[in-house]
């Protein structure tokens, strides 16, 4: 049976997985997926957020070690997550088995303009400066990160930023982690797969061909998905990532 460790990306929990759990699952039965909140966000919201990717993955490990599980490990992450896959990789190749790297973006491979998209400056601006009350900055964000914008989400959103409500100061030091993280020219350690999505508006897909040509590694383009893929067609990354896993046993 695979372990497979989900992470998300800025002050995104594990619940923001949603039903794309389930839905990998079916694609993939059998396998064991352990969805990992980063400190600051979800369950570790009173923790006091990294401002070195690192150190996230320190986190990461000593996490699953308390919980008894034990690598190798298959990782499936977004955006600021899979930068954690990917310093995990490079600093223990013996525990991470595989990658899926889903919509993101590194140093030095890209421009911090194709990194976030100029058509979100303002409104991310007019979010933090007029401190957008928590159902503006939510649909906000659902406008950002899905083409299909399926409001029905937004009540389970809302429930978490109630719930568990991530500080300023944690999202600062996660954007500051982020920014200063520069990934290995080298390719990764482990096998790797990059999903991204034409038409995401948050992140240019220039990041992803830009990682999969420098590092080698397989690159898979939704058409029409936006940057959150798994929200808008879980069933596709789950199907990628299954018949990747089958092309790589053959």
């Amino acid at each position: 049976m695979s372990t497979w460790i989900f992470l998300r990306g800025l002050t995104r929990e594990s619940r923001h997985w949603g039903h794309f759990i389930e839905q990998f699952q079916h694609a993939l039965p059998g396998c064991q997926v352990i969805a990992l909140d980063l400190p600051g966000n979800g369950q570790l919201n009173q923790e006091r957020s990294p401002v070195r990717v690192q150190d996230m993955v320190v986190h990461c490990r000593a996490e699953l070690a308390a919980r008894n599980i034990k690598p190798p490990y298959h990782v499936l992450a977004m955006s600021l997550g899979a930068m954690v896959a990917v310093a995990w990789a490079h600093a223990y190749p013996q525990e991470v088995a595989a990658n899926v790297l889903i919509n993101t973006s590194m140093r030095p491979f890209s421009p911090f303009y194709q990194r976030l998209r100029p058509g979100n400056y303002g409104a991310l601006l007019k979010l933090v400066l007029l401190a957008a009350g928590p159902e503006v900055w939510e649909r906000k964000v659902l406008q950002m990160t899905s083409n299909r914008a399926d409001e029905s989400v937004l009540p389970l959103w809302l429930a978490l930023r109630q719930t568990n409500p991530v500080a300023r100061a944690s999202a600062l030091r996660q954007l500051v982690a982020a920014a200063r993280f520069r990934a290995p020219a080298v390719k990764p350690p482990a096998p790797t797969l990059v999903l991204a999505s034409e038409q995401d508006h948050l992140v240019s897909v220039e990041c992803s061909r830009a990682l999969a040509r420098h590092w080698q590694c397989a690159l898979r383009i939704h058409t029409s998905a936006g940057h959150d893929v798994p929200l808008d067609d879980g069933p596709w990354v789950a199907s990628q990532v299954r018949d990747w896993l089958m092309d790589r046993a053959n």
